[in-house]
């Protein structure tokens, strides 16, 4: 009989193993999907109903706190476009209603802190063509 307990424990044991391994990986993936995705690309960020740039700046807030304490003191940009070179990851935090960008990058390749800059003022053409996709996101913005 405590063979068969042993047993049990050691099948329900290795099983939670395998499937925290297995969230673990899923995450990793999703994350690498999502990183995929927002290449080169500027995310309409909404809260309700959420949007893809709203879980990708959640997301990228957890990795770069530094990014988190920003948005959480100048509140959710209406935008976030990211790009990344040689390692470093770029972000452009779009406000219309002041019509601003802040501009950040990771300091090295390695390294969760961000640095910032700005703000930039938005030009009309960009202020029109994001204002315009921010009040109908059915229609496409082309490239500013």
């Amino acid at each position: 009989m405590n063979l068969s307990r042993t047993l049990k424990f050691a099948i329900i044991t290795v099983a939670g193993i395998l499937l925290h391994s297995c969230a673990q990986i899923e995450n990793a993936v999703v994350e690498k999907v999502m990183s995929v995705a927002a290449d080169d690309q500027i995310m309409l960020v909404r809260k309700e109903p959420e949007s893809f740039g709203f879980t990708r700046l959640t997301s990228q807030s957890r990795i770069y706190p530094d990014l988190g304490t920003f948005v959480s003191k100048r509140g959710l940009p209406d935008f976030l476009a990211e790009a990344n070179n040689r390692n470093q990851q770029y972000f452009i935090l779009y406000y219309l209603k002041n019509r601003q960008a802040f501009a950040c990058r990771t300091r090295l390749a390695s390294s969760r802190a961000i640095e910032f800059s700005g703000p930039y003022p938005i030009t009309e053409k960009e202020f029109l063509l994001l204002d315009g996709f921010r009040r109908d996101p059915s229609r496409v913005p082309t490239t500013l």
